[in-house]
């Protein structure tokens, strides 16, 4: 089984990832994981693909966290979409605690700039951060992927 949790920075995807991962002993992969796989980021990619198929016919479960939209191509079909999002305040408010208390400029406005940029994806679930518990977020995920714990 295959569980992408996508969103954007801050909104609690890995959150909610290791909370998965501790109920289904699932690996996790972040971002770019997928470049150890090989020296050439094409084969890299290659091989993170057919990783992800095999994960998607029941030979492992993996859970895979994007938070770049170019990785959701990565993604196989039958793969359970998971979208996690925030509202833009609460984002900053936490991107400013991972740098030290204070946000600059230039990165509120980008910031500014990438927020909603998965709201048009497809999704399965949708989490919103804040609004549900990591636990009714999690039992709400697993009952999709047939109660598998």
């Amino acid at each position: 089984m295959v569980i992408a949790v996508f969103g954007e920075s801050c909104t609690g995807k890995s959150t909610l990832a290791d909370s998965l991962k501790q109920r289904l002993g699932a690996k996790v992969y972040t971002g770019k994981d997928f470049l150890r796989l090989d020296k050439s980021e094409d084969r890299a990619k290659a091989a993170f693909a057919a990783l992800l198929s095999q994960a998607a016919q029941g030979e492992e479960d993996i859970i895979y966290v994007i938070s770049e939209r170019e990785h959701l191509a990565l993604l196989p079909e039958g793969c359970l979409r998971v979208l996690v999002t925030a509202p833009l305040e609460e984002i900053c408010r936490r991107f400013a605690q991972r740098t030290g208390g204070t946000l600059p400029p230039p990165v509120r406005a980008m910031l500014e700039r990438k927020h909603g940029c998965f709201d048009a994806e497809p999704c399965d679930v949708h989490v919103s951060s804040g609004e549900a518990s990591v636990e009714a977020s999690c039992a709400e995920i697993l009952a999709l992927c047939g109660g598998r714990v």
